[in-house]
């Protein structure tokens, strides 16, 4: 069963694609007709790209691993981090900063600094500082957090990206190509989906569109999060059932030690009264 169907995109407006005059060519595969000098979306291939970028995302995060949301333009930023966070994934919502994947080290150490800057504050060293300093550290930290906050957990590279307008977006899309990281990306008709390897063509635009493909996508990670912890609490009772087991054995196979141990002793006086007997 689809994820999602064509009233629902319809009525989010995911059909809406930009002027002709602004369009792509490698998007023509998932255009189904212009009006009114605007082009208008397949809204059937949507749905059937939704599925698609839905089933790998599930499988992404029943493996345990991270997809990094990516949405820097102002109408989709509050809902890109209610949903990242509502299935605890790490999202960028402001500028990107260049070379995050490339350069991750880097950005690793800008984390680790602001954790620093914590817990330097809580053991009191900054106490003894004058009121200038501790305001440029807590404006520091606060553009830290800012920039980098919700990225705080990702310890490794990300599995795989999710974007909203490639376009906007084309630096993160191009260093994720270059580490050879899958990229999702709601793909607007001006813009170029071939570098992109899950396409999900509808409108970038408006928030209503991003946030039901949005629900449809966060919904699969979910369901993969659920399986995998099911499936973590089945291995635990299976190895407690293992050793459960094997405690059960244990007498059992102490009894059988102590028979074999006591079957010789039995056969000795038997074989030493054989000779009497003749």
């Amino acid at each position: 069963m689809s994820r999602t169907n064509f009233d629902q995109l319809l009525q989010a407006g995911c059909h809406f694609g930009h002027l002709k005059r602004k369009w792509n060519p490698a998007m023509a595969p998932y255009i189904y007709t212009e009006r009114n000098g605007i082009h208008i979306i397949d809204l059937h291939k949507t749905v059937a790209k939704i599925d698609e970028a839905a089933d790998a995302l599930k499988q992404i995060a029943k493996s345990g691993k991270k997809v990094l949301f990516v949405a820097t333009k102002k109408q989709t930023k509050e809902v890109i981090a209610e949903k990242a966070a509502s299935v605890n994934m790490p999202y960028v919502i402001e500028r990107w900063p260049g070379g995050m994947l490339t350069n991750f080290p880097t950005i690793r150490k800008a984390v680790k600094k602001m954790a620093n800057i914590d817990r330097l504050m809580e053991d009191g060293t900054y106490s003894n500082l004058s009121k200038r300093e501790l305001l440029q550290i807590t404006r520091q930290r606060a553009k830290l957090e800012k920039n980098l906050g919700s990225i705080a957990d990702l310890t490794r590279l990300p599995s795989a990206l999710f974007v909203v307008d490639v376009l906007k977006e084309q630096i993160a899309v191009k260093e994720a190509n270059r580490l050879g990281i899958p990229v999702f990306g709601i793909v607007d008709t001006n813009s170029d989906p071939n570098n992109i390897d899950f396409v999900i063509p509808a409108n970038d635009d408006a928030k209503d569109s991003v946030e039901v493909i949005l629900n449809a996508c966060c919904a699969a990670i979910a369901e993969g999060i659920e399986e995998r912890k099911a499936e973590k609490a089945d291995e635990k009772a299976a190895e407690a059932q293992t050793e459960a087991e094997g405690e059960e054995a244990k007498p059992k196979r102490a009894a059988r030690k102590a028979r074999k141990e006591a079957a010789p002793a039995e056969a000795a006086p038997a074989a030493e009264e054989a000779p009497a007997a003749e």
